[in-house]
């Protein structure tokens, strides 16, 4: 093999993948088999795939979201203590409303709440008007990105509120469901994309009232 053929094979998608299973093994050791790991890093990577505008990061970011969903199927087992509640957010293409909720759960509750986000169709990326109405109020979502919804994500939360996705939504037993209506950001001009992220903060506050303890 050449050394320009082996350089490729290192840095082929596969091979990052597969370095990638085997940290993310090697961290859930005990907690998840590694078939089990190796199975979700590439299904991870696939389903970020079909929608991802740039491909260039996309294995970072499959590791990331696959760390992400170990962690979740870990303490949906009781493999992994959840010290604080944990509260999903859906919506359809995870690039508006979802986003704005996750953000502005973290800029509220800080570390006294773990916030996922995810979207029954993803979008490509989040929108620009919802990064410039969160920039605003110091908010950097630049690290972020649209994720599909998975079953581990919703086994784990304790609760999970939807937006415009309908019945996209698996329901399970002892979680609390709310659905919040709030017109779709890709619909609106920037002054209606800033109701909707004040209008969310107002339930965010509400729903960390009833979650956390005074």
């Amino acid at each position: 093999m050449t050394g320009a053929a082996g350089q490729d094979a290192l840095l082929s998608p596969d091979s990052v993948l597969h370095r990638a299973a085997a940290r993310l093994a090697h961290q859930f050791t005990g907690m998840v088999n590694e078939e089990t790991v190796e199975r979700v890093v590439f299904e991870s990577y696939t389903a970020l795939s079909r929608t991802a505008a740039v491909k260039n990061h996309l294995p970072s970011l499959a590791e990331k979201f696959a760390r992400d969903r170990l962690t979740a199927l870990a303490q949906s087992k009781g493999l992994l203590a959840k010290p604080v509640p944990e509260v999903l957010f859906v919506c359809v293409q995870n690039s508006g409303r979802s986003q704005m909720a996750a953000a502005l759960t973290r800029q509220i509750a800080g570390d006294r709440v773990h916030v996922r986000s995810a979207g029954s169709q993803p979008g490509e990326r989040i929108l620009p008007e919802v990064a410039l109405v969160l920039t605003e109020i110091g908010l950097d979502v630049s690290d972020e990105f649209p994720k599909p919804l998975t079953d581990d994500v919703v086994r784990a939360a304790d609760a999970v509120v939807t937006m415009g996705c309908g019945d996209a939504c698996p329901l399970y037993p002892g979680k609390r469901y709310l659905d919040w209506q709030l017109d779709d950001p890709s619909d609106l001009d920037l002054d209606g994309v800033r109701r909707v992220r004040d209008d969310i903060r107002d339930r965010v506050e509400h729903l960390l009232s009833e979650l956390l303890p005074h």
